[in-house]
């Protein structure tokens, strides 16, 4: 199942030691940087952070890269940051430990080098049957209703949902989960103890309460562009799938489809009015390598076990469908406001004067015609309103 990875039996235990490095790192390195992936991978995380501790040479560092890695190891003070974050109620973890969930291996030397959290849910657990669900900042009403009912939908089956908690959409799904009492995971380009937008910490806090505020940089680090950027890949690698809500054409939210595309997890994308400019990049992302979804039930088809299928969508009934295909004959073949003979409705509906009569008396019992002396007409009354068309409903 893409987007699910169980933990290998036996997985090593992290040290304390390894814990200090891998929190010095994120606060020298940038969420994302290859580089450092390498230098994990190949000389681990402990003999890393020694390395720069003294100053020595690193493979694929530069001059200029080695200066400002020198300057960022000279502040770099792990113990501090660990007792920061377990100020906030929250803690540091990293690959190894239980709560590390699998999946994000899938980013190789691109992946976190650990994740601060706040909260109290295990990572991984909530990250096994999870969907993000982001888009525009500045969405429409329209928007913000479809990823609402879409986050409180996907709470209430028992799935969590993941956003970067920014304005629009990512808050709008944040809200929907919360508004059910469900769990929700918002995956910051800043420290877990910022808050930002400024305008969501209170969003923030609820959301640690039930769920989780995640980040791959160290306590009071504040966002970049850049780090939005990176912060969108761990959102798609966490997942199952990727679920669009109005984009447009350069929106970052299809940064983190087009992430999720790569990794081999679902994209999707709610379709809008063609004629908003919000609408835009998820129709182009519909056309090209998404599909199309409108509720939690499409999402969890695609995206859950086998079996979880959308239910059937039957086009709503009104008193016509339920007459019987003579009956709902010998109604087409009146046109409307025109008084008929019987002989006239059973030539239209193609069917002897006897049946026809009997129809007719069955529709006049049920509202749908009335007698004009011996002649028939449609009635303005129940399965017709006024002005409604005849044989050409």
């Amino acid at each position: 199942m893409t987007g699910r990875r169980e933990l290998p039996a036996g997985r090593r235990t992290v040290s304390g030691q390894e814990r200090l490095a891998r929190a010095a790192l994120t606060r020298i390195g940038e969420p994302g940087e290859v580089l450092v992936g390498r230098w994990l991978a190949e000389l681990g995380p402990e003999e890393t952070w020694r390395a720069l501790r003294a100053d020595r040479p690193l493979p694929g560092a530069g001059a200029e890269r080695r200066e400002g890695l020198r300057l960022r190891t000279r502040t770099a003070d792990p113990e501090k940051d660990l007792a920061a974050v377990a100020r906030a109620g929250g803690r540091f973890v990293c690959p190894g430990d239980p709560e590390w969930p699998g999946q994000l291996d899938d980013l190789g030397t691109a992946g976190p080098v650990g994740l601060w959290l706040r909260g109290a849910p295990s990572l991984r657990f909530l990250a096994l049957r999870s969907v993000a669900v982001v888009g525009a900042r500045a969405c429409t009403d329209y928007g913000a209703y479809v990823a609402a009912d879409i986050g409180g939908a996907l709470s209430e089956r028992g799935w969590t949902v993941v956003s970067g908690a920014a304005h629009g959409i990512d808050g709008a799904a944040h809200r929907g989960v919360l508004a059910t009492g469900g769990a929700t995971v918002a995956v910051l380009a800043c420290g877990v103890d910022v808050g930002y937008p400024a305008a969501h910490r209170e969003l923030l806090d609820r959301v640690a309460e039930s769920g989780l505020v995640a980040a791959e940089l160290p306590p009071g680090s504040h966002p970049t562009r850049r780090r939005f950027l990176e912060r969108n890949r761990v959102i798609a690698a966490l997942t199952r799938g990727t679920v669009v809500v109005e984009a447009a054409l350069r929106s970052g939210s299809l940064v983190t489809a087009r992430r999720a595309r790569d990794l081999g997890r679902h994209v999707m994308g709610v379709p809008g009015p063609v004629t908003s400019g919000l609408s835009q990049g998820v129709h182009r992302l519909l056309r090209d390598e998404a599909t199309l979804v409108s509720d939690a039930e499409e999402i969890i088809e695609l995206t859950g076990e086998m079996g979880e299928l959308a239910g059937d969508r039957d086009e709503p009934a009104v008193p016509r469908d339920l007459l019987a295909p003579p009956t709902a004959r010998v109604l087409d073949a009146l046109p409307s406001g025109v008084p008929c003979t019987p002989e006239e409705v059973a030539e239209g509906a193609c069917t002897s004067v006897r049946s026809a009569l009997a129809r007719l008396n069955e529709l006049h019992a049920l509202g749908f015609v009335e007698r004009v002396g011996q002649r028939w007409r449609t009635a303005h009354r129940a399965g017709r309103p006024p002005g409604a068309r005849g044989a050409q409903d």
